[in-house]
């Protein structure tokens, strides 16, 4: 089940306050956010776009957070409530609103998609009055931070860069089960479990080990298709292969998973 985390109040909250009074608390639409946080769009204003129910948006947003569990993008997501504790809104990024569209049809999805390149094509970052001592100090301070954030993460990514950069083939820049277990140093049965719990991938009738949608729309899954040929006979196949966004994203999860066992035993 889908929970908050280290939810923050929307910084542009009172912009859209002045928008909607009878709700303060809920954001009806978009908005360009520029320097104050990253750009996010509603479940209202997905509804408004595709014509569904609010009440089912919001339905098929926390299925999809549900079935994501530790996706490093839950953390930018923002739920509001009214009084007596009922969802009245969710706020998501442009990856998991994209993800979210991909159960969706075809027309649908090109009504959101263009209205987020719209909004993106409105973020125009505020130039600082370097006139103002100030303002200009406090700009300068600002390019710091960032300077200082951004080699920070490059440092922290650095061991998954090299990480990837060692391990994924590349002549196909994919990896299947087996060598991504290697990888790991996980069981293969392990590992298959794992992902079968997690909702991250299922098993077809005829029991091809297959990856949800939304991971194949997010480039961590590619399919590889070939003919077997049995005697006169031959049929079509299937498989799917980690890629290097894959592999990336699997060995995160997966070291979570292996700390939160080691923890309990302890």
């Amino acid at each position: 089940m889908y929970t908050q985390k280290n939810a923050q109040p929307h910084k542009n909250a009172e912009l859209s306050a002045t928008r909607n009074s009878a709700n303060p608390t809920t954001c009806f639409w978009a908005e360009p956010c520029h320097d104050q946080g990253p750009l996010t769009m509603s479940s209202r204003e997905i509804a408004d776009l595709t014509g569904k129910e609010l009440s089912h948006v919001n339905r098929d947003i926390r299925a999809m957070l549900d079935s994501l569990v530790d996706d490093p993008e839950l953390d930018h997501v923002r739920e509001d409530k009214d009084g007596r504790g009922y969802t009245t809104a969710f706020h998501l990024g442009r990856e998991l609103t994209y993800t979210l569209l991909s159960g969706y049809s075809v027309p649908l999805r090109r009504r959101v998609v263009a209205r987020w390149q719209e909004l993106e094509a409105q973020v125009v970052p505020a130039l600082p009055n370097f006139a103002d001592p100030v303002a200009a100090a406090r700009a300068w301070a600002d390019a710091k931070e960032g300077e200082q954030r951004a080699a920070a993460q490059l440092a922290q990514a650095a061991p998954m860069v090299e990480f990837v950069a060692r391990y994924v083939q590349a002549e196909s820049g994919s990896m299947g089960l087996r060598q991504v277990c290697k990888v790991l140093k996980a069981k293969q049965p392990d590992l298959t479990a794992f992902l079968l719990d997690r909702g991250l991938m299922y098993r077809t009738p005829s029991g091809v080990l297959t990856p949800k949608a939304e991971h194949i729309h997010n480039g961590r899954f590619e399919a590889k298709t070939g003919t077997a040929e049995h005697g006169d006979s031959s049929h079509a196949y299937v498989h799917y292969k980690f890629t290097a966004k894959g592999l990336e994203w699997i060995a995160r999860l997966w070291d979570q998973h292996q700390a939160a066992q080691e923890a309990a035993e302890d």
